[in-house]
Order: C-alpha cells, then sequence, then structure tokens
C-alpha cells in the first residue's frame, strides 16, 4: 500500500478538526490522505437503494462530506475514503500500523461522549505501530476551533539514555517539511544532593545541565547533518520532565514525545511525559513508539 495518513472520523467536530490537521500534513509530505470511518454494523454496500434503506447512509455521508470539504480546501490532494465494519479500536490499530501517522481528535481533560475520542483514542495511542498525532479542539461560543498552532516550531522531549531512531526521525522529518525550527528538551528533577539551607547549590546544577546537554548533542548530532536545514535548539529544565514538556510546548506548532514499543507490563500503558502532553498540551501532540 502507498504511504498514507490516516484521520479517524466519527461525526464529531473534534473528528472533523483534526482531519484539516491531517489534509494539511499530507499535502506538506506529498502523501494520500486516509478518511477512515469504522462501525461494526456496517453491512456490505448495497446497489441502488434509496438513501432510506441504505444502513450504511450516515456513515458514507460522514466521509464524503469530510472528503467534499478536504478536497475544496486541498484541490492537489489525494484523498481517500475508507469504511470499515469493524471495532474502531482494531480498525485503527490496523490502520496504524500501514500509515505514515494516524490523526485522531481530542479534547484534552474535557469529558467526551464521541466513539473515538472517548474510549479508543487512548488504547491506539498506547498501542499502535506507529505515530499517532491528537489534535485537540478549544471549545468556543463558535464551537470547537484548531488550538492555536503556535509560533515556537517542533518540540521534540528527550531522556539521556535510549534509543530513539524513530522518535527523532519523525520530529526531524516534520519540522523539515514544515520549515520549522526543532527545540529538545530535557526535563530532570535535582536530586537531594543539590539542595542546601538557603536554595539550590548553582555548582551542582550547572553541572547537570551541562552533563545533560553534551549527551543531548550527542544524541542530535547525527540528526543534524542528516538535516541541515533544520535550525535546532536545546533546552535543559531541572523540574519534572511532565512539566517540563507542557511548559516548552506553550507555543509549539507540534509536540512530540515517544513512548516505549514493548513493555514487560500485561497491558501497556502510557508514561507520565506522554499523560501530561496528551492533557495539558495545547498543541498538537505526536505519540511516536521507539525501540
Amino acid at each position: 500500500m502507498e504511504p498514507v495518513v490516516t484521520v479517524g472520523l466519527d461525526g464529531s467536530p473534534e473528528s472533523l478538526t483534526a482531519a484539516r490537521w491531517a489534509a494539511d500534513e499530507a499535502e506538506r509530505r506529498k502523501l494520500t490522505l486516509r478518511l477512515l470511518h469504522a462501525w461494526p454494523l456496517l453491512v456490505p454496500e448495497p446497489t441502488r437503494v434509496p438513501a432510506e434503506m441504505d444502513q450504511n447512509y450516515w456513515a458514507r455521508r460522514i466521509v464524503h462530506k469530510a472528503r467534499a470539504e478536504l478536497q475544496a480546501r486541498h484541490p492537489g490532494l489525494s484523498v481517500v475514503g475508507n469504511l470499515v465494519a469493524d471495532d474502531a479500536q482494531n480498525a485503527l490499530l490496523l490502520a496504524a500500523a500501514e500509515s505514515e501517522m494516524t490523526v485522531l481528535g481530542s479534547r484534552g481533560l474535557l469529558p467526551v461522549e464521541s466513539y473515538f475520542l472517548g474510549d479508543i483514542s487512548m488504547p491506539v495511542v498506547a498501542r499502535a505501530e506507529g505515530p499517532v498525532v491528537l489534535v485537540r479542539a478549544e471549545t468556543s461560543e463558535r464551537g470547537p476551533q484548531p488550538a492555536p498552532a503556535g509560533e515556537g516550531g517542533v518540540v521534540v522531549a528527550l531522556k539521556l539514555h535510549g534509543s530513539y531512531d524513530d522518535l527523532l526521525a519523525f520530529a526531524f522529518g516534520t519540522a523539515a517539511a514544515r520549515g520549522v525550527p526543532l527545540r529538545a528538551v530535557h526535563g530532570q528533577s535535582l536530586p537531594l544532593s543539590a539542595y542546601v539551607p538557603w536554595g539550590v547549590d548553582h555548582d551542582v546544577t550547572e553541572e547537570i545541565t551541562q552533563d545533560a546537554r553534551k549527551h543531548l548533542e550527542q544524541i542530535l548530532r547525527p540528526w543534524r547533518d542528516k538535516f541541515p536545514r533544520v535550525e535546532v535548539s536545546v533546552t535543559i529544565a531541572l523540574e519534572s520532565p511532565a512539566r517540563a514538556v507542557v511548559r516548552a510546548a506553550h507555543d509549539a506548532t507540534l509536540l512530540v514525545v515517544g513512548r516505549r514499543k514493548h513493555r514487560p507490563a500485561p497491558a501497556p500503558h502510557l508514561g507520565a511525559v506522554v499523560q501530561a502532553a496528551i492533557h495539558h498540551a495545547r498543541c498538537p501532540v505526536a505519540v511516536v513508539p521507539h525501540a
């Protein structure tokens, strides 16, 4: 199958906001956009039956309406509709395995009733084999609107140890496609040894900061060489990683966070940084599985 960007549609305004974001991204990357709507009760496509007798009428309407709007906004973009007779979670996980990215709508901490956004997005984020992007919609008097895109470029959260090739490939590729800077952020809580009766020991904090910066520069060096046109900066924050990442993303275009592909626990779960990013960052959040 040719590379695609897949967006989950459930008929909600939030999923339409996600579809608009996905269309922009697919156009930047010169990829096909796939509009996916899944429902277990879909039936085989009937032939020439009136709309009132077509059991798939509303499902097809959701996809066709979104497709018409997106084609009008992006005349040169290849957009395909995909109706799947399956549980939405299963359908999205299968789609994620063959997509460059999967995009879903999100409303942060607000209560959600929609099928995709309520029960589906978190399991998909936790289990997907490819990147999943959650696009948040802000509620206003005019209805859900895209969260402010920001001017801070792409922010990627990094630890000091581990393999981050998939994470950095996605972050650098996105920054390059958008023509925006990339900021690598590392948060690290201070050890008890850094505290003194009058506050914190500046020498200790300076040593921690310099060591962290040196590690990050080593991690980023090959990616700087691979993407020489991407402007890269490094931020070290001496606070909890979750708080540091959310704070750094306040004016970002996109926040990119990583998730381990394989965990020993019987059920996959999302770490503190990913949870904080999903619930509190106002910009779109990409969760990228890595080794």
